[in-house]
């Protein structure tokens, strides 16, 4: 579980690390990123993960939203692994399209040929990156975690928040894809990683899962109303519809004017950071 340190720079007090790793989970050689906040120099401190949408790296997040300024003032770090397996050997959309393979592995555990050897994001994100910080010398209160994401990440964040009562203390999202069930990019995904039997489907599903959450985890979303994904693939509204129907506590802001970018999620990423330290810390 060595890690290996890509790079370092000065960030607020803190520190913007990138690291890499080999993942015998994932078959391959991985890099996630790590602001500490200027804390981490006297005690380790609670961590935050963020999980990113479709076609990023763990540079996107880092370098575009503005989120280490909140996470240094309120003492946690940010942990940002990419979004798939990467490298020589690891299977990508036949077609290169940007919403599926490379870039898109949807925190699922595939099971299908050729996917399955290597898109086991659901067991990294889980378990092995978790298990990988532990290990490290990183100043981190590895057991003390929230999760939030963006677009296909804020998929990730609230599936993973819901399979695993107990283990985020706080989970939130901007413009997730509510439920790829009901939804081109989530058709597509699950069906190849999957397969064709939508009961599997469904243990990646959000609105699913709702309805037997074992762990009534508060769930804050921000969605802007301008977003051009929202009515055919983010559909805010099921998620709602299932909250409600199964009394899970939601609270889903609808943001006039905004889109789906990183200057929507640069606006209100202090919101999320705060929402989340108050709980961890």
């Amino acid at each position: 579980m060595k890690i290996n340190t890509i790079s370092g720079i000065k960030c607020f007090g803190g520190n913007q690390l990138k690291f890499s790793h080999q993942s015998d989970v994932l078959n391959c050689e991985m890099t996630f990123s790590v602001h500490l906040p200027p804390q981490a120099e006297d005690s380790p401190v609670p961590i935050i993960y963020w999980l990113s949408g479709l076609t990023c790296t763990d540079d996107n997040f880092v370098q575009k939203a503005g989120a280490q300024r909140y996470a240094a003032e309120a003492g946690v770090a940010l942990i940002c692994p990419d979004t798939s397996p990467r490298g020589e050997g690891v299977p990508d959309d036949p077609e290169s399209a940007y919403d599926f393979g490379l870039g898109a592995g949807f925190y699922v555990n595939a099971t299908q040929q050729p996917w399955s050897k290597h898109y086991q994001m659901y067991s990294y994100i889980t378990e092995e990156l978790p298990a990988v910080l532990a290990a490290s010398e990183l100043p981190l209160q590895t057991t003390n975690a929230s999760i939030m994401g963006h677009s296909m990440g804020g998929h990730g964040a609230l599936t993973i928040a819901l399979k695993n009562p107990g283990k985020y203390k706080s989970v939130s999202a901007f413009s997730p894809i509510c439920s790829p069930l009901n939804c081109p990019w989530g058709e597509k995904a699950l069906s190849n990683f999957l397969g064709n039997n939508k009961d599997d489907w469904a243990e990646y599903d959000s609105c699913a899962l709702i309805a037997k959450a074992e762990e009534k985890l508060p769930i804050l979303i921000d969605q802007g109303d301008a977003d051009d994904f929202l009515l055919k693939q983010l559909k805010p509204e099921l998620l709602k519809a299932a909250c409600d129907k199964a009394g899970h506590p939601l609270k889903l802001r609808m943001q006039p004017d905004y889109d789906h970018s990183y200057f929507f999620i640069a606006s209100f990423i202090g919101d999320h950071i705060k929402y989340h330290a108050d709980l961890l810390t």
